[in-house]
Protein backbone atom coordinates (compact mmCIF):
# COMPACT_ATOMS: atom_id res chain seq x y z
CA UNK A 1 0.00 0.00 0.00
CA UNK A 2 1.55 3.67 -0.76
CA UNK A 3 2.47 5.58 2.31
CA UNK A 4 0.99 9.14 1.83
CA UNK A 5 2.16 12.26 4.09
CA UNK A 6 -1.53 11.83 5.86
CA UNK A 7 -0.26 8.20 7.12
CA UNK A 8 2.57 10.05 8.38
CA UNK A 9 1.05 12.61 10.04
CA UNK A 10 -1.18 10.10 11.57
CA UNK A 11 1.22 7.71 12.73
CA UNK A 12 3.07 10.92 14.11
CA UNK A 13 0.51 12.66 15.98
CA UNK A 14 0.87 15.81 13.87
CA UNK A 15 -1.17 17.97 11.67
CA UNK A 16 -0.27 17.15 7.60
CA UNK A 17 1.02 20.72 7.84
CA UNK A 18 3.44 20.01 10.37
CA UNK A 19 4.73 16.91 8.40
CA UNK A 20 4.88 19.46 4.98
CA UNK A 21 7.02 21.65 7.61
CA UNK A 22 8.92 19.19 8.35
CA UNK A 23 10.58 17.95 5.45
CA UNK A 24 11.05 21.57 3.76
CA UNK A 25 13.28 22.23 6.31
CA UNK A 26 10.64 25.00 7.54
CA UNK A 27 11.82 27.07 10.44
CA UNK A 28 10.17 27.26 14.47
CA UNK A 29 9.16 23.43 14.53
CA UNK A 30 10.37 22.13 17.66
CA UNK A 31 13.18 19.80 17.84
CA UNK A 32 10.91 16.77 19.47
CA UNK A 33 8.40 17.53 16.77
CA UNK A 34 10.87 17.18 14.08
CA UNK A 35 12.48 14.12 15.64
CA UNK A 36 9.06 12.30 15.84
CA UNK A 37 7.74 12.86 12.28
CA UNK A 38 11.49 11.84 10.96
CA UNK A 39 11.08 8.46 13.36
CA UNK A 40 8.04 7.90 11.67
CA UNK A 41 8.94 8.55 7.92
CA UNK A 42 11.93 5.84 8.81
CA UNK A 43 9.25 3.72 10.81
CA UNK A 44 7.12 4.17 7.57
CA UNK A 45 9.32 4.35 4.65
CA UNK A 46 7.51 6.98 3.30
CA UNK A 47 9.55 8.85 0.50
CA UNK A 48 8.40 12.79 -0.62
CA UNK A 49 7.98 13.63 -3.43
CA UNK A 50 10.95 15.71 -4.27
CA UNK A 51 9.76 17.07 -7.54
CA UNK A 52 6.82 18.96 -5.92
CA UNK A 53 8.84 20.14 -2.85
CA UNK A 54 11.03 21.69 -5.41
CA UNK A 55 8.31 23.40 -7.06
CA UNK A 56 7.04 24.42 -3.76
CA UNK A 57 9.83 25.46 -1.90
CA UNK A 58 12.98 25.88 -4.52
CA UNK A 59 14.81 23.41 -2.71
CA UNK A 60 15.65 19.89 -3.76
CA UNK A 61 16.04 18.38 -0.55
CA UNK A 62 19.43 17.20 -1.85
CA UNK A 63 23.04 18.15 -0.79
CA UNK A 64 26.53 17.94 -3.02
CA UNK A 65 29.77 17.15 -1.18
CA UNK A 66 32.91 17.97 -2.73
CA UNK A 67 35.43 15.64 -1.75
CA UNK A 68 39.30 15.28 -3.29
CA UNK A 69 38.80 11.11 -3.20
CA UNK A 70 37.16 8.36 -1.51
CA UNK A 71 40.37 6.06 -1.39
CA UNK A 72 41.84 7.95 1.89
CA UNK A 73 39.95 6.02 4.43
CA UNK A 74 39.92 8.96 6.63
CA UNK A 75 37.89 11.33 3.77
CA UNK A 76 35.86 8.45 3.22
CA UNK A 77 34.57 7.88 6.46
CA UNK A 78 34.24 11.34 7.10
CA UNK A 79 32.15 11.50 3.68
CA UNK A 80 30.07 8.41 5.50
CA UNK A 81 29.44 10.05 8.59
CA UNK A 82 28.15 13.72 6.81
CA UNK A 83 25.65 11.03 4.42
CA UNK A 84 24.83 9.54 7.85
CA UNK A 85 23.80 12.85 9.21
CA UNK A 86 21.98 14.41 6.18
CA UNK A 87 20.16 11.25 6.39
CA UNK A 88 18.79 11.70 10.02
CA UNK A 89 17.84 14.87 9.14
CA UNK A 90 15.99 13.82 6.20
CA UNK A 91 17.88 14.84 3.18
CA UNK A 92 20.04 13.06 0.54
CA UNK A 93 23.36 14.18 -0.81
CA UNK A 94 25.38 13.28 -3.99
CA UNK A 95 28.77 12.74 -2.91
CA UNK A 96 31.18 14.47 -5.56
CA UNK A 97 35.15 13.52 -6.17
CA UNK A 98 36.79 16.99 -6.69
CA UNK A 99 39.98 14.67 -7.88
CA UNK A 100 41.35 18.38 -6.62
CA UNK A 101 40.36 19.75 -10.32
CA UNK A 102 39.27 23.38 -9.13
CA UNK A 103 37.44 23.39 -12.41
CA UNK A 104 35.30 19.97 -11.04
CA UNK A 105 35.09 22.51 -7.34
CA UNK A 106 33.59 25.33 -9.51
CA UNK A 107 30.98 22.55 -11.44
CA UNK A 108 30.07 21.75 -8.13
CA UNK A 109 29.40 25.20 -6.43
CA UNK A 110 27.62 26.15 -9.63
CA UNK A 111 25.13 23.28 -9.06
CA UNK A 112 24.01 25.32 -6.29
CA UNK A 113 20.08 26.34 -6.57
CA UNK A 114 19.89 23.86 -9.44
CA UNK A 115 20.68 20.38 -8.33
CA UNK A 116 22.30 21.31 -4.76
CA UNK A 117 20.39 23.48 -2.03
CA UNK A 118 24.20 23.79 -0.74
CA UNK A 119 27.54 21.92 -0.66
CA UNK A 120 29.70 20.78 1.61
CA UNK A 121 33.49 21.06 0.66
CA UNK A 122 35.91 18.79 2.35
CA UNK A 123 39.98 19.64 2.66
CA UNK A 124 42.45 22.41 2.35
CA UNK A 125 43.09 22.12 -1.35
CA UNK A 126 40.80 24.24 -2.48
CA UNK A 127 40.31 27.76 -3.95
CA UNK A 128 40.86 30.80 -2.25
CA UNK A 129 36.84 31.73 -1.99
CA UNK A 130 33.76 29.56 -2.46
CA UNK A 131 32.25 32.38 -3.56
CA UNK A 132 28.85 33.21 -2.20
CA UNK A 133 27.95 30.83 0.45
CA UNK A 134 26.28 32.77 2.96
CA UNK A 135 22.93 33.35 0.92
CA UNK A 136 19.90 30.67 0.04
CA UNK A 137 22.45 28.10 -1.58
CA UNK A 138 25.00 27.96 1.26
CA UNK A 139 28.33 26.24 1.37
CA UNK A 140 30.57 24.71 4.24
CA UNK A 141 33.61 24.33 4.26
CA UNK A 142 35.03 20.98 6.56
CA UNK A 143 38.44 20.82 7.70
CA UNK A 144 39.73 23.79 5.19
CA UNK A 145 42.08 24.58 7.69
CA UNK A 146 42.39 28.24 6.50
CA UNK A 147 39.75 31.13 6.32
CA UNK A 148 36.96 31.01 3.30
CA UNK A 149 35.47 33.98 1.74
CA UNK A 150 31.88 33.43 1.59
CA UNK A 151 31.26 30.02 3.69
CA UNK A 152 31.13 28.90 6.77
CA UNK A 153 34.04 26.58 8.54
CA UNK A 154 34.14 23.54 10.62
CA UNK A 155 37.47 22.47 11.45
CA UNK A 156 39.08 20.33 14.57
CA UNK A 157 41.21 22.22 16.45
CA UNK A 158 44.74 22.03 15.32
CA UNK A 159 46.30 23.34 18.35
CA UNK A 160 45.03 21.34 21.17
CA UNK A 161 45.96 18.14 18.72
CA UNK A 162 49.35 19.91 18.57
CA UNK A 163 49.96 20.31 22.37
CA UNK A 164 48.43 16.92 23.05
CA UNK A 165 51.06 15.58 21.26
CA UNK A 166 53.58 17.34 23.05
CA UNK A 167 52.18 16.34 26.40
CA UNK A 168 52.19 12.63 25.38
CA UNK A 169 56.21 12.95 24.06
CA UNK A 170 56.98 14.77 27.33
CA UNK A 171 54.68 11.75 29.32
CA UNK A 172 56.72 9.51 27.14
CA UNK A 173 60.20 10.98 27.78
CA UNK A 174 60.64 11.17 24.28
CA UNK A 175 63.00 14.23 23.16
CA UNK A 176 64.31 13.45 19.49
CA UNK A 177 60.95 13.18 17.32
CA UNK A 178 61.00 13.15 13.88
CA UNK A 179 57.84 14.51 11.87
CA UNK A 180 56.78 12.41 8.34
CA UNK A 181 54.66 14.86 6.08
CA UNK A 182 55.08 18.43 7.99
CA UNK A 183 53.56 21.55 6.32
CA UNK A 184 51.30 24.18 7.70
CA UNK A 185 49.79 22.93 10.82
CA UNK A 186 49.31 19.25 12.06
CA UNK A 187 45.32 18.26 10.54
CA UNK A 188 44.30 15.28 9.85
CA UNK A 189 44.16 13.33 6.04
CA UNK A 190 46.77 15.29 3.99
CA UNK A 191 46.15 14.09 0.71
CA UNK A 192 49.22 16.29 -0.48
CA UNK A 193 52.83 16.40 -0.05
CA UNK A 194 54.80 18.19 3.50
CA UNK A 195 56.03 21.08 2.82
CA UNK A 196 59.72 19.86 4.21
CA UNK A 197 59.54 22.08 7.30
CA UNK A 198 57.35 22.07 10.54
CA UNK A 199 54.48 24.39 10.61
CA UNK A 200 54.08 26.84 13.54
CA UNK A 201 51.31 25.24 15.23
CA UNK A 202 53.38 21.91 15.68
CA UNK A 203 56.57 23.86 16.58
CA UNK A 204 55.34 26.03 19.74
CA UNK A 205 54.09 22.54 20.89
CA UNK A 206 57.11 21.15 20.84
CA UNK A 207 58.67 24.08 22.29
CA UNK A 208 56.90 23.97 25.55
CA UNK A 209 57.84 20.35 25.95
CA UNK A 210 62.06 21.58 25.72
CA UNK A 211 62.30 20.24 22.11
CA UNK A 212 63.56 22.51 19.77
CA UNK A 213 61.66 22.74 16.78
CA UNK A 214 64.69 23.60 14.73
CA UNK A 215 66.31 20.34 15.07
CA UNK A 216 63.84 18.15 14.43
CA UNK A 217 63.77 16.26 11.07
CA UNK A 218 61.19 16.69 8.91
CA UNK A 219 59.91 14.24 6.09
CA UNK A 220 58.08 15.45 2.88
CA UNK A 221 56.10 13.13 2.01
CA UNK A 222 54.94 12.73 -2.18
CA UNK A 223 51.21 12.06 -2.82
CA UNK A 224 48.77 10.30 -1.86
CA UNK A 225 50.33 10.70 1.85
CA UNK A 226 49.30 6.82 2.50
CA UNK A 227 50.91 3.50 3.84
CA UNK A 228 53.11 2.45 1.30
CA UNK A 229 54.32 6.24 1.38
CA UNK A 230 54.73 5.99 5.25
CA UNK A 231 56.93 2.91 5.26
CA UNK A 232 59.39 4.48 3.10
CA UNK A 233 59.46 7.93 4.86
CA UNK A 234 60.19 5.87 8.03
CA UNK A 235 62.69 3.82 6.34
CA UNK A 236 64.17 6.89 5.22
CA UNK A 237 63.93 8.64 8.99
CA UNK A 238 65.85 5.69 10.07
CA UNK A 239 68.81 5.39 7.68
CA UNK A 240 69.68 9.31 8.26
CA UNK A 241 68.73 10.02 11.48
CA UNK A 242 69.01 6.73 13.73
CA UNK A 243 68.84 8.75 17.27
CA UNK A 244 64.80 9.41 16.49
CA UNK A 245 62.64 7.81 19.23
CA UNK A 246 59.20 9.13 18.38
CA UNK A 247 57.32 9.54 14.67
CA UNK A 248 54.79 11.92 14.76
CA UNK A 249 52.76 11.32 11.50
CA UNK A 250 50.05 13.55 9.88
CA UNK A 251 47.59 11.12 9.24
CA UNK A 252 47.12 7.11 10.66
CA UNK A 253 48.05 5.86 6.68
CA UNK A 254 51.46 7.05 7.10
CA UNK A 255 51.61 6.05 10.50
CA UNK A 256 49.91 2.74 10.31
CA UNK A 257 53.06 2.43 7.25
CA UNK A 258 55.64 3.13 9.50
CA UNK A 259 55.08 0.64 12.10
CA UNK A 260 55.21 -1.82 9.25
CA UNK A 261 58.76 -0.74 8.75
CA UNK A 262 59.67 -0.79 12.53
CA UNK A 263 58.13 -4.11 12.80
CA UNK A 264 60.41 -5.21 9.55
CA UNK A 265 63.31 -3.99 11.35
CA UNK A 266 62.74 -5.49 14.49
CA UNK A 267 62.37 -1.76 16.14
CA UNK A 268 60.19 -1.96 19.26
CA UNK A 269 57.32 0.26 19.62
CA UNK A 270 56.41 2.20 21.54
CA UNK A 271 59.83 1.12 23.37
CA UNK A 272 61.99 2.14 21.33
CA UNK A 273 60.84 4.23 19.14
CA UNK A 274 56.88 5.99 19.71
CA UNK A 275 54.21 6.40 16.61
CA UNK A 276 51.57 9.00 17.21
CA UNK A 277 49.10 9.05 13.77
CA UNK A 278 45.70 11.54 13.30
CA UNK A 279 42.74 10.41 11.94
CA UNK A 280 41.56 7.89 14.40
CA UNK A 281 40.86 4.80 11.78
CA UNK A 282 39.87 1.46 12.37
CA UNK A 283 42.66 -0.25 11.19
CA UNK A 284 44.40 1.41 14.29
CA UNK A 285 43.08 -0.91 16.71
CA UNK A 286 44.05 -3.68 14.61
CA UNK A 287 47.77 -2.98 14.18
CA UNK A 288 50.34 -4.41 16.03
CA UNK A 289 51.16 -3.04 18.10
CA UNK A 290 48.05 -0.57 18.03
CA UNK A 291 48.61 3.23 17.18
CA UNK A 292 48.29 6.07 19.00
CA UNK A 293 46.46 8.63 17.21
CA UNK A 294 44.35 12.19 17.76
CA UNK A 295 41.02 11.85 16.90
CA UNK A 296 39.04 14.60 15.13
CA UNK A 297 35.86 13.49 16.10
CA UNK A 298 34.69 12.55 12.33
CA UNK A 299 30.95 12.33 13.67
CA UNK A 300 30.62 16.08 15.88
CA UNK A 301 32.72 17.50 12.54
CA UNK A 302 29.05 16.15 10.48
CA UNK A 303 26.93 17.07 13.21
CA UNK A 304 28.15 20.57 13.15
CA UNK A 305 28.33 20.68 9.69
CA UNK A 306 24.79 20.40 8.38
CA UNK A 307 23.71 22.27 11.70
CA UNK A 308 25.63 25.25 9.89
CA UNK A 309 24.41 24.45 6.53
CA UNK A 310 20.39 24.06 7.95
CA UNK A 311 20.89 27.53 9.52
CA UNK A 312 21.22 29.01 6.28
CA UNK A 313 19.07 27.07 5.09
CA UNK A 314 15.93 28.00 7.57
CA UNK A 315 16.98 31.57 7.33
CA UNK A 316 18.45 31.48 11.35
CA UNK A 317 22.05 32.35 10.69
CA UNK A 318 23.68 35.62 10.89
CA UNK A 319 24.83 37.51 7.70
CA UNK A 320 28.99 36.87 8.28
CA UNK A 321 30.52 33.89 8.11
CA UNK A 322 30.95 31.37 10.93
CA UNK A 323 34.02 29.34 12.00
CA UNK A 324 33.66 26.65 14.08
CA UNK A 325 36.60 25.05 16.11
CA UNK A 326 35.71 21.71 17.52
CA UNK A 327 37.59 19.69 20.47
CA UNK A 328 39.87 16.73 19.37
CA UNK A 329 41.12 14.31 21.76
CA UNK A 330 44.38 11.86 22.00
CA UNK A 331 43.49 7.98 21.90
CA UNK A 332 45.84 6.06 23.19
CA UNK A 333 44.62 2.42 22.85
CA UNK A 334 45.67 -0.74 24.41
CA UNK A 335 45.10 -3.53 22.13
CA UNK A 336 45.26 -7.42 23.23
CA UNK A 337 46.21 -7.47 19.61
CA UNK A 338 49.31 -5.74 20.24
CA UNK A 339 51.83 -4.81 22.90
CA UNK A 340 50.89 -1.68 23.30
CA UNK A 341 49.76 2.01 22.41
CA UNK A 342 52.49 3.31 19.79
Amino acid sequence: MRVTMRDVAKHAGVSIKTVSRVVNFEPHTRPEVIQRVRASIDELGWVPNGTARALRTGLTGIVGIGVAELRRPYLAGLVEALVTEANQRGMQVAVEPTLRDPERVRRILEARGRAFDGVVLIGHDLPDAVADGLGERPVVVVQGKQEQAGADRVDDDVVEAAMLIGRHLAVMGRTRPAVLGAYGGFPSAAPSPGAGRIGAVLSAALVTTGIDPEKVPVMPLEAPADRRVGARAAAEVLARHPEVDALLCVNDEVALGALATLAARGVDVPGGVAVIGYGNLEDGWFSTPSLTTIDPGRERLARTTFDLLTGRLDGTAPAHARAVVLPVKLVRRESTLGTGAG
